[in-house]
């Protein structure tokens, strides 16, 4: 995905920060924290993990979807077709 090249750093420091809430999960767990700090912390894993889906969707949509420079409706429905296929499995 050439397009997510540009966005390299932004995409990794996302990882990064996403890395860092898991680990700050399992060390709840390890310490046998409540329940309800333990659930929050899933939350905004999971919250997190969505923002950077969302990020590369968007990217995705841009640059194989809707960027005006393609000229082919072959090229354009391989990138919707893509798209599709990961939405579902995503949204499974």
């Amino acid at each position: 995905m050439s397009h997510t090249s540009h966005e390299k750093s932004k995409l990794l420091g996302r990882v990064r920060r996403i890395r860092g809430q898991v680990e700050a999960l399992e060390r709840a767990l390890d310490a046998e924290k409540g329940c309800c700090e333990i659930l929050h912390q899933i939350a905004a894993v999971r919250g997190a993990i969505n923002g950077l889906m969302a990020e590369v969707l968007e990217d995705h949509v841009r640059a194989h979807i809707a960027d005006p420079a393609i000229d082919s409706d072959a090229e354009r429905q391989q990138g919707a077709d893509e798209l599709i296929a990961v939405l579902r499995t995503y949204l499974k």
